[in-house]
């Protein structure tokens, strides 16, 4: 166990599947810890993680309260050059091999397929999906498809280009991602469930705003 006495925990595990969630809906959800991979939403509050039981830890950025880092505002210049685009979401040929080339970064608990983290209609099911885009000149090189409700946006899964590791792409797009959601007037930016203790997940708690959920009905500033 880490950071966490046993009598602390909540143990939650639930999942239901949905092909058309309203806006409201997802902001509710969201606002409850779950998330969603396709019409499959989950949420967990327990975990194992490098062989140890973790407690997820759902983390939400309230936007009124987020600025950006000095790293972060570094990444942003570091990648001016690259073209953006923000669109509905469409799995291309190009974005399939880049998932293909990306998840060979991972050393276990392989993806096989794009449609792990999407539905096949991924712009309208279960909810409004979009897509950042990043191109090099011609060259897609980072994409990451996100969900957006009425008052809030929801990351659900990015790649990039290993050859481009170096210009931390992910980031990247969790800032437009980000910029995207204040734009449009929304309250929360969702990243997506994190560890209780270091992990590699740890990039997500690293944006100013962010809360935590405590399973109980309440978020708290992380």
């Amino acid at each position: 166990m880490t950071g966490t006495q046993a009598t602390d925990l909540v143990f939650i595990n639930e999942a239901f599947t949905a092909l058309a969630v309203r806006g409201d809906q997802l902001d509710a959800l969201l606002a409850d810890g779950w998330r969603h991979f396709g019409t499959q939403f989950f949420r967990y509050s327990l975990n194992v993680y490098e062989d140890e039981i973790r407690r997820v830890l759902p983390l939400r950025i309230r936007l009124a309260d987020f600025a950006r880092s000095k790293s972060q505002r570094r990444n942003l210049r570091r990648n001016a050059d690259l073209q953006v685009e923000i669109r509905s979401i469409n799995i291309t040929d190009e974005a399939d091999t880049l998932f293909h080339a990306h998840k060979q970064r991972f050393e276990s608990g392989v993806p096989t397929s794009i449609y792990e983290f999407i539905s096949f209609e991924p712009s309208t099911v279960p909810c409004a999906g979009r897509e950042v885009a990043v191109y090099d000149g011609e060259k897609l090189i980072a994409a990451s498809y996100f969900d957006t409700g009425n008052a809030t946006i929801s990351g659900i899964y990015a790649m990039f280009d290993p050859a481009y590791e170096s210009r931390g792409l992910g980031t990247f797009t969790m800032l437009k991602e980000i910029e995207f959601a204040i734009n449009v007037g929304c309250e929360f930016y969702y990243q997506g469930y994190a560890y209780e203790g270091p992990s590699f997940y740890d990039y997500k708690k690293r944006f100013a705003g962010t809360e935590v959920f405590d399973w109980k009905g309440s978020w708290a500033q992380l």
